[in-house]
């Protein structure tokens, strides 16, 4: 589906270990601190690789997707969590993908591509940070690259309920509401183009994946993709 004879991905003893433990803490975790409802689970693949893109508000996207997702995925993150007292002991023992914003990683480029070549789902945010507030921002083509590279389908995935003040009122008894809203595969047609107008593609591609997790949030979560428009990009999109 991929590539051949390209090098393939595995997450080490330890890590693999250490998913066990987590996965289904963080769901009683979360099923402690709140209702939580998923819808759309049956357009979830059967199996191979895929890429699973979610709105990005805080740092609760990721442990919650995580740990409702049917299957292990392997997760994108910035570099910075890496540094951040708690979250990093828990992005090592995930084993977590580091990304540095805005800058070209070669290395990072193969390790994603290694991810999917190996038959496993890739979880990405394509803002590339987090908004901090319901409103989606304007996401970096660095989906759109991964995309063309992998030909990989997409899952788009809208999240709504982890804002910043989750944990807050989760712990005043609050119970805040958790959803998942799973949305049906997407296909990318192959990009013909090259330089500039290739570029301009790959932008393109990630702005209709965000518009496209933007149609499984309420108005107020789209932000700059609520009256977003593309011209088509054909294929089964």
């Amino acid at each position: 589906m991929l590539f051949k004879n390209k090098p393939t991905y595995s997450v080490p003893f330890p890590n693999r270990v250490a998913r066990i433990i987590l996965r289904p803490l963080f769901r009683s975790l979360f099923h402690l601190f709140s209702p939580i409802r998923i819808y759309g689970i049956e357009n979830i693949p059967s199996r191979g690789p895929y890429i699973v893109a979610i709105n990005h508000v805080s740092l609760y996207e990721a442990p919650f997707i995580v740990a409702f997702w049917p299957v292990e995925l392997e997760a994108m993150g910035a570099s910075d969590i890496w540094d951040r007292k708690g979250q990093n002991l828990l992005v090592r023992l995930y084993h977590g993908i580091q990304v540095h914003r805005g800058e070209y990683d070669r290395v990072l480029v193969d390790k994603v591509l290694a991810v999917l070549n190996s038959g496993r789902p890739l979880l990405i945010a394509p803002e590339g940070t987090r908004s901090h507030k319901p409103g989606m921002q304007r996401a970096y083509p660095g989906i759109g690259y991964i995309i063309e590279k992998a030909r990989a389908p997409v899952i788009p995935v809208g999240i709504i309920g982890t804002t910043d003040d989750y944990l807050q009122n989760a712990l005043h008894f609050k119970r805040p509401t958790l959803e998942m809203h799973i949305g049906k595969s997407i296909t990318i047609p192959v990009i013909q183009a090259k330089g500039e107008e290739r570029r301009k593609l790959r932008q393109q591609i990630t702005d209709f994946v965000m518009m496209k997790i933007a149609e499984l949030l309420p108005p107020e979560y789209r932000g700059v993709y609520a009256n977003f428009s593309l011209p088509s990009l054909g294929g089964n999109v």
